[in-house]
């Protein structure tokens, strides 16, 4: 297997040859571009296993960037901001970003989660010991094909949106803690907060609230984390320690 391809998206050329640079030393190969339209340009043509996406980029914006790349790949997006509040990162990540860092960031740092990002985009034992397609009712959810149908509409799911729920399916009537959702879904070496993984819950939730008959449903145990439970009867009451996905 050759070298990892990453796209380094960043129109400050020092900034740019210095990240290129430092990831050539450490094996990958390595692409440039300094605008938006360049960088769609470059991740539709050379497909790179990685995106490194500064947000402040000229004709097209980082953000605008990330979104489109989303509805067209699932190729981690790292994305590098001088903005550091929690809207800008919470706002970064919803769009598609599988990791924030912000400007000024050490090289070290940066390579780690390179590598992190790199390491969680490949299927691990475990994912490849359970079934590829689970199909119950209306709902069909392919790890093979990264898609999740329910009745007739395809959901559009973020990269970790899907792992989330392709953890929790393959572990049904488990409680995870957020640590442990952390390490299985965003790895061991993830820099961020443990509030990631609400976040996440709430949009999937949110995702799947149209539809009626789900045959799960996303448990808060309150003080401890989430579980996923199979649904036996539609009527099935709600525990009364349990936020039910679909409800706020």
């Amino acid at each position: 297997m050759g070298a990892k391809h990453i796209l380094v998206v960043e129109d400050e050329e020092v900034i740019r040859e210095t990240l290129r640079f430092n990831l050539v030393r450490e094996g990958y190969q390595v692409s440039q571009a300094a605008n938006g339209i360049e960088a769609l340009e470059k991740a539709r043509e050379l497909r790179p296993d990685l995106i490194v996406l500064d947000l402040m980029l000229p004709e097209l914006g980082g953000l605008e960037v990330c979104r489109i790349l989303r509805q067209e790949t699932t190729t981690p997006v790292l994305v590098l901001s001088a903005r550091d509040s929690e809207l800008d990162k919470i706002v970064g990540l919803r769009v598609g970003a599988d990791d924030y860092m912000t400007k000024p960031f050490s090289l070290a740092e940066l390579t780690a989660r390179v590598m992190a990002l790199l390491r969680r985009a490949q299927p691990t034992a475990e994912e490849r010991g359970v079934i590829e397609v689970e199909e119950f009712g209306d709902f069909r959810f392919d790890r093979g094909a990264r898609s999740v149908r329910v009745r007739d509409e395809t959901l559009r799911l973020s990269p970790k949106e899907f792992d989330l729920l392709s953890f929790l399916l393959a572990n049904p009537g488990r409680v995870h803690s957020r640590e442990q959702l952390i390490r299985r879904v965003w790895g061991p070496k993830f820099f961020g907060e443990r509030k990631t993984v609400d976040v996440h819950v709430r949009w999937l939730r949110e995702k799947f609230e149209p539809f009626e008959a789900l045959p799960f449903r996303i448990t808060t145990v309150y003080g401890v984390g989430y579980r996923l439970d199979r649904i036996l009867e539609p009527s099935e009451p709600a525990a009364p320690d349990v936020a039910v996905i679909g409800r706020r």
